[in-house]
């Protein structure tokens, strides 16, 4: 199959009260649009022509800096007059041998094996449709079919009877052609309808009277071909992918608790035995190994999570390497370039940024470790910090295999403790400590006997 997929994107989308183009509003993290260029790139398409109007530079700017898998072709319709006019703009640079299938960017739902089976029926007569029956067909084309259940035309609502109103079977706009013959039918488009624009959908009428026989697509889910018109449908499809992606994980046998509260905005690989509990949420590329437990609340952005892993309820992960066996949280905060060994324990209230925590280690409350190197076997009181921010620059901390650190502790840095040494509580840390010494950094004790506390006046 040799074919060329043209994107519709030119709309104003006014009913998204927005200043951000319709097409780009995220689903499932990333904009609408992206999911039908993917959609488009899964099916091989050769060439994608991709027709933006309002806001094209920022449509543009958004794809320069992220490209897609596939050579974008973009073409500008400088006036909005229907979506026959749109395909006008992309068809010359068709081949006319080539199949053409016509995507809405507004569609994000779209499945590449629905393309597919439109691409093999144009394939076969020249001109495909992909429709659906519904039981709300308000405002929606209605598919004209004659006795012998053949389509005859497609008429906009506008342009439709009071019988031709009853009909439930509608046009869902995506559609596929043979490009020779497409270009033959835009040809002889007019405006001459109540919205006084290009239909697109006229091509059936023409085909047919050409003597051509309209191919079409039943779909069964309303879903897959929703146009987004504003943000309660954003929403709404939001919810349904969700579901279906939580659903999808329960039948590979992940535990779901519910899967109605789990969002996954990105690429996610998952392994055997994980649990995930309610209100998860995670954003970029993320992968979980075997038996990882997920608790309530939890944030994962870019993170990867080694086999036996526990987060508990309300932490927050962002750019973080996970090797076995580590229990996180609750209430943990690890920035990106957080990198744990073996068995870490990260504790309630702790953060920790650009550090590596070696095997066996723990941080268990309060603290927070910062541009830090940490060997294995290193306990971290509570209340611990690492002071690594001089107001201008950033210094590193280095704490060696076997070191205890007592809680309520300041480690001052560029700052070294060597191994086995112990750093007393209450300390304020400013120089290195020798392997296996005790640091005490504190103020000496002054009691006052006698002392009167101060009263209110």
């Amino acid at each position: 199959m040799s074919t060329d997929v043209i994107v519709l994107a030119a709309g104003k989308g006014t009913r998204m009260y927005s200043d951000l183009p319709k097409v780009l509003h995220t689903l499932a993290g990333k904009p609408m649009l992206s999911h039908v260029l993917d959609a488009a790139v899964a099916i091989d398409a050769d060439n994608i022509y991709l027709v933006t109007g309002f806001q094209s530079a920022q449509i543009r700017a958004y794809f320069d800096q992220h490209p897609i898998d596939a050579q974008l072709n973009w073409v500008e319709q400088t006036e909005q007059l229907g979506t026959g006019h749109a395909v006008m703009q992309a068809a010359p640079a068709i081949d006319d041998d080539k199949t053409v299938l016509v995507l809405y960017g507004d569609v994000p739902l779209i499945t590449p094996g629905s393309l597919q089976q439109l691409q093999q029926q144009a394939e076969a007569t020249g001109i495909a449709v992909l429709t659906l029956v519904t039981d709300s067909p308000e405002g929606l084309g209605r598919i004209i079919r004659d006795q012998a259940g053949e389509i005859t035309a497609i008429v906009e609502e506008k342009d439709a009877s009071a019988q031709q109103k009853l009909i439930t079977e509608i046009n869902t706009g995506i559609m596929a052609f043979n490009a020779g013959r497409l270009k033959h039918w835009l040809k002889s488009l007019t405006t001459a309808n109540a919205q006084g624009e290009y239909y697109l959908t006229d091509t059936v009428a023409l085909a047919c009277a050409d003597g051509y026989k309209v191919a079409s697509l039943q779909t069964h889910d309303n879903n897959e071909v929703q146009g987004i018109n504003n943000r309660l449908q954003l929403a709404d499809l939001e919810r349904d992918y969700q579901i279906r992606q939580a659903r999808q994980l329960a039948l590979q046998g992940v535990t779901v608790r519910d899967p109605a509260r789990l969002d996954i905005r990105g690429p996610l690989l998952i392994g055997r035995d994980v649990c995930l509990d309610a209100n998860i949420i995670m954003e970029g590329s993320n992968r979980l190994g075997d038996r990882v437990t997920i608790g309530p609340n939890v944030t994962l952005i870019d993170s990867d999570i080694g086999d036996d892993c526990v987060i508990l309820a309300n932490s927050h992960l962002e750019g973080a390497n996970l090797s076995s066996g580590c229990k996180i949280g609750p209430f943990a905060r690890l920035r990106p370039g957080t990198e744990l060994g073996n068995n870490v324990r990260i504790g309630n209230f702790v953060e920790t940024k650009k550090s590596l925590i070696g095997p066996d280690s723990k941080v268990n409350h309060l603290s927070y470790i910062g541009d830090a190197s940490v060997g294995e076997n290193v306990n971290i009181g509570a209340g611990t910090i690492t002071c690594n921010y001089d107001g201008v620059n950033k210094h590193k901390t280095t704490i060696n295999a076997g070191v205890f650190v007592g809680s309520n502790t300041a480690l001052v840095a560029p700052v070294s403790i060597g191994r086995g040494a112990t750093v007393g509580a209450g300390s304020v840390i400013t120089s290195d400590v020798p392997d296996n010494a005790l640091a005490i950094g504190r103020g000496k004790q002054k009691n006052i006997s006698g002392w009167k506390r101060p009263v209110k006046k």
